[in-house]
């Protein structure tokens, strides 16, 4: 059974898409089976991770439109459920009783046949939005070490709060993860007190490992390629492999715990 993992922030540019990403391609290189679905109207996962622009996409599924099968697209990353400006609409299209568990009821499908599903969500507070919570195991929170960034967390806050407590209280805030970060920058210390606040009122922790500002983030998606692929040996790849065997130590390698013979004995 999946694991449902919800990456989110109400800012745009905190590196949402790039940690969706990093993460498919760190538990597909550990030989877990991963499913990415798109969320965010403006595709950016769905490019990212090589998914062709064409077929069934998340709109469809949520509209009742396909079974939620027929959307899968498999890249030489992961299996992908791609979005497109049609989910912009969502909001005013989905008007039933249950609408905010139309993603969880459809991904129980789909659940048995992955180790782990990470949805990457849109840049604001919306019907797509509570579906992700509503869906998720677990919520994880990238911030860049900016204030207009922290104030992105402090509006999430709430309705992260009603979802747990009237859709899913099963939900696992994770942590918040700074990422573009330069530790010696006074702001980056600043804004970093600052979010330790919020992250009590969540119930939650700031994350010890930080992802470290690099070139490389940027450009991997123009290749369709995963930070972790592209440049490995970069401070931020190596971070987000430390997160990810940090918050999932099932797939860290496993490592041989053999002893020494010691000589003269049987």
């Amino acid at each position: 059974m999946a694991t449902v993992i919800v990456v989110t922030n109400q800012k745009g540019g905190v590196g949402k898409t790039t940690t969706c990403a990093a993460l498919t391609g760190i538990f597909r290189s550990r030989g877990m089976r991963v499913l990415a679905i798109d969320m965010d109207p403006q595709g950016n996962l769905s490019f990212s991770l090589g998914a062709e622009d064409e077929g069934y996409t998340i709109h469809d599924v949520m509209m009742g439109k396909c079974d939620i099968r027929e959307a899968i697209k498999v890249t030489h990353i992961c299996d992908v459920i791609t979005s497109n400006i049609l989910l912009s609409g969502t909001e005013l299209e989905l008007t039933s009783d249950r609408r905010e568990f139309i993603l969880k009821d459809i991904l129980r499908l789909v659940r048995y046949a992955y180790d782990y599903i990470i949805i990457d969500t849109p840049p604001a507070l919306s019907i797509l939005t509570i579906n992700a919570y509503t869906a998720a195991d677990d919520l994880i929170i990238p911030m860049t070490p900016e204030i207009l960034s922290l104030q992105g967390i402090a509006q999430l806050k709430d309705t992260i709060l009603a979802v747990k407590k009237y859709y899913n209280n099963k939900l696992n805030i994770r942590g918040i993860l700074l990422t573009k970060y330069v530790p010696r920058q006074t702001l980056a210390m600043e804004v970093a007190e600052m979010v330790e606040i919020v992250a009590e009122q969540l119930k939650t922790q700031v994350l010890d490992i930080k992802i470290s500002v690099s070139v490389a983030v940027a450009e991997a998606p123009a290749h369709q390629e995963v930070i972790t692929t592209y440049s490995p040996g970069c401070r931020a790849a190596k971070d987000y492999v430390k997160l990810a065997e940090f918050l999932y130590p099932e797939i860290a390698p496993q490592r041989k715990t053999g002893f020494r013979r010691i000589i003269g004995q049987a």
